[in-house]
């Protein structure tokens, strides 16, 4: 009996962790505490390099709103059209951005198969745009059961990021 409470045990372990978001950091500093104070951030979209159309802008808008909601200051959102534009990022400084926001999207999608688990992963990048350096940089991936959507599963990694 105790062999099948472990078997069970095992298994629902191997399961949840299969759900898990993996987050990789470059910088000891999350971007939470960076300042202290309120950040203002030029946001570009992300790089879309999925096969999915508008997958940069639709990450885009949920960091947006994820970063807002943690006391950020969007000054500006960038559409991917503009992201090699050098105007874009002069009027960035201009308007007074302490930083811009940029990065991409690797996945964006519903697995294939009976349960369709939407998959996400991304990677942010913020640069200080008074020293032009990257002060933080992170990377993740992660997926979700299979009735969840991907904003949902997007919304819940990009705040660990943040937070990390």
């Amino acid at each position: 009996m105790r062999g099948y409470v472990f078997l069970a045990l095992t298994a629902v372990t191997l399961l949840l962790s299969g759900c898990a978001t993996k987050v990789a950091k470059s910088t000891s500093v999350p971007v939470a505490n960076m300042d202290g104070v309120a950040k203002k951030v030029s946001l570009f979209a992300l790089h879309n390099y999925t096969d999915t159309p508008d997958a940069g802008k639709r990450a885009a808008n949920l960091v947006e709103g994820v970063m807002i909601a943690q006391g950020f200051e969007v000054l500006r959102h960038i559409d991917e059209g503009e992201t090699s534009d050098r105007k874009a990022v002069l009027k960035a400084v201009s308007e007074g951005s302490d930083y811009l926001l940029l990065g991409g999207v690797s996945e964006w999608r519903y697995k294939t198969g009976i349960d369709g688990e939407p998959a996400v992963s991304l990677h942010m990048k913020m640069i200080d745009l008074e020293t032009k350096k990257v002060v933080w940089s992170a990377t993740a991936s992660g997926n979700d059961w299979g009735n969840a959507s991907i904003g949902t599963t997007a919304q819940k990694m990009i705040e660990e990021m943040l937070e990390h």
